[in-house]
């Protein structure tokens, strides 16, 4: 397969899968149904499903997993960190050039 035949994935945005989630966990339909109804694979649903589905609590203490919303705001929180260091390394260097430019 060359690189212009390759398929390209879909985006779906957090509150599609959030619903499709819940059309297993809260509506009673299957994987299977679901994921046909929806016109999405298998398992993408159930990577979704998985991602909402309560985590049970171990030894009395809550497991920390994270749902598709806590992943996306991760993701968000990820880019914005690596910008910020960024634009703080242009900030240092320019800092240098005028001090010694001052000096």
């Amino acid at each position: 397969m060359s690189k212009t035949d390759k398929v390209k994935k879909p985006k779906f945005t957090l509150e599609f899968k959030q619903d499709a989630a819940k059309l297993v966990l809260e509506k009673g339909y299957t994987h299977q149904q679901a994921a046909d109804s929806l016109g999405v694979s298998l398992s993408a649903l159930g990577r979704w499903v998985r991602a909402e589905q309560p985590q049970p609590a171990v030894s009395g203490v809550k497991a920390q997993a994270m749902n598709l919303a806590d992943h996306n705001e991760l993701v968000r929180l990820r880019k914005e960190n690596e910008q910020l260091r960024m634009e703080r390394e242009i900030i240092k260097k320019a800092a240098v050039f005028f001090a010694k430019e001052l000096g």
